[in-house]
């Protein structure tokens, strides 16, 4: 939940900073030709594709480019509702911390928000990118604020020796958004062995464990941590999650998964989570899938006699299509093949028959699952689609 007294401050706040709020990409890339010059985009554009070689250096030269006074409005409206939507709950969950540390704080955006609604609080934000910190100085002291400082400093190579009561790390310490996290035991299942190679490799190449144990030995006794990281894959969210809990750290309150726009793209992120330790009552740790809408399956209302003959009976890209899978009744499987794919899944393909019609059923140890199910007389279609994913061609 979060406070709507605060969201006029943040419109405000995101408007001096010179961003607009847009809910269309025809908009948007018309501001963005207008405000920008050729060369502008040119040395955006160019960044961009340097920043997808994933190398620290290109991610450095990316943030400095984009902390350009030019550049910056531009670049950074494509992420207002993210603003809004992490700069609203942050905000209402700074509380009695007197020393706040925002770690990744770009340009400090949020971090000066937060600073001009907690003015008896302290706070520090830092970042790797050193034209983003000169950025996050200069419009600090235009906003008149004397509680927030800015440092350039690198959580990979250099720990600051300061104790804080509340650390803020927001899209800061997984940095490796493609990484495919751990696979389950099969794809029959979403649990995740114990095997402490796989999580010790995932917390190696994606940098969060050594980020954490930093963050970890800056925070004070009775300190608190508010976590938000592009892991809401279960694959990426339990290892997530168990990096933390090695650590000494324990839910305080339910995570919460949130939903913001980038223009018209919908980005499903999170979850946020708020943590402690030595919290005496704890909340559970869940590594389960997260709910969906497609639990429910009733044969006796499946779409029959749709006015498209291509259309599915049923169909279900959630994973709860593994419970319908395994309700359907009198099942023979006609086809099945089950192989490992490069990126280290297994994945699983089914074509068969129940008493509810053909089937096809597809699952990896990623936790993807799909059920299609279609009349008798689409059976060709199904086998068709059997065979492409079965060959590797989809």
């Amino acid at each position: 939940m979060t406070n709507d007294s605060r969201l006029p401050s943040l419109h405000s706040h995101l408007a001096w900073w010179g961003l607009r709020q847009f809910t269309s990409d025809e908009a948007y890339f018309q501001w963005q030709r207008e405000t920008l010059s050729s060369e502008d985009l040119t040395t955006l554009h160019r960044q961009v594709e340097q920043k997808r070689r994933g190398s620290a250096a290109d991610e450095i030269a990316f943030y400095d480019a984009t902390a350009h006074p030019n550049i910056l409005p531009v670049l950074y409206s494509q992420r207002y509702d993210y603003y809004l939507a992490i700069g609203l709950r942050v905000a209402d969950r700074i509380g009695g911390a007197r020393s706040v540390l925002d770690v990744g704080c770009g340009v400090g955006i949020l971090t000066t928000f937060y600073a001009k609604q907690h003015p008896d609080k302290t706070f520090v934000g830092i970042d790797r990118s050193p034209v983003s910190i000169e950025r996050a100085r200069e419009r600090a002291q235009a906003l008149g604020l004397t509680n927030v400082l800015f440092d350039c400093l690198d959580l990979d190579h250099t720990a600051s020796n300061s104790s804080y009561d509340l650390i803020l790390a927001t899209h800061a310490l997984v940095q490796t958004e493609q990484d495919p996290g751990i696979p389950s035991r099969s794809w029959t299942t979403f649990e995740r062995g114990s095997e402490g190679h796989q999580q010790a490799d995932f917390e190696g190449r994606t940098g969060i464990g050594a980020r954490l144990d930093c963050l970890s030995m800056q925070l004070s006794i009775n300190g608190r941590m508010i976590l938000f990281e592009k892991t809401r894959q279960l694959a990426r969210r339990v290892p997530l999650q168990r990096a933390v809990a090695a650590r000494g750290f324990d839910l305080i309150e339910q995570p919460e998964l949130i939903r913001y726009r980038l223009v018209e793209e919908v980005a499903d992120d999170g979850p946020l989570y708020l943590l402690g330790r030595g919290i005496s009552h704890p909340l559970h740790w869940d590594e389960t899938p997260e709910p969906d809408e497609g639990c429910s399956f009733d044969p006796t209302k499946l779409e029959s006699g749709s006015a498209d003959p291509d259309a599915p009976l049923y169909e279900n890209h959630w994973s709860s299509a593994q419970i319908v899978w395994e309700q359907l009744r009198e099942k023979k499987v006609l086809h099945e093949t089950t192989r490992q794919e490069p990126d280290g899944r297994q994945l699983h393909v089914e074509l068969g028959q129940a008493s509810e019609g053909i089937y096809l059923y597809c699952a990896n140890t990623l936790d993807q699952r799909q059920l299609v199910l279609v009349e008798p007389a689409s059976r060709v279609m199904l086998e068709l689609y059997y065979r492409e994913i079965a060959s590797g061609e989809h």
